[in-house]
């Protein structure tokens, strides 16, 4: 199962940091392929449920996400699945003297036809995942 994690460090409260990032309609700002995110069902905590769209390797993917673990200020996991892949997306927090250091990590396993992009998967997602934490410290400069 190709993997990919980043770590991004930004001066800001970790609170703000956590309100923004577990609001996950916000990936349409810090996620480079996100198209859409919508809240389908929930408050954004366990059991909440988004749509998400977004492009890959030149592809549309529209993957249904549910909140899986929501610890406050520490600890977010999502999984989601839909057109030929499964995802368990990590956000965990932690914060020294207003300095906040957020490690994304996400876990995709394609299945059925997808598998066959499985080598094609690894390399885009690393080079993805450095866009990514690139757009997130962008934005949370921001907060």
């Amino acid at each position: 199962m190709p993997s990919v994690e980043r770590v991004v460090f930004v001066p800001r409260p970790v609170e703000k940091v956590w309100d923004y990032l577990t609001d996950f309609t916000t990936t349409e700002e810090w996620d480079p392929p996100t198209v859409t995110t919508v809240r389908t069902s929930g408050d954004g905590g366990v059991g909440t449920t988004y749509r998400n769209v977004s492009t890959f390797l030149g592809h549309e993917t529209e993957v249904d996400y549910e909140v899986v673990v929501c610890v406050p200020h520490e600890l977010f996991e999502l999984t989601g699945s839909g057109s030929g892949v499964d995802l368990h997306d990590t956000l965990r927090f932690a914060e020294d003297d207003g300095l906040t250091t957020v490690t994304y990590r996400s876990e995709i396993n394609p299945h059925g036809m997808a598998r066959l992009a499985s080598p094609l998967v690894k390399g885009g997602l690393e080079l993805l995942a450095t866009k990514v934490a690139e757009r997130l410290e962008e934005r949370l400069l921001l907060l």
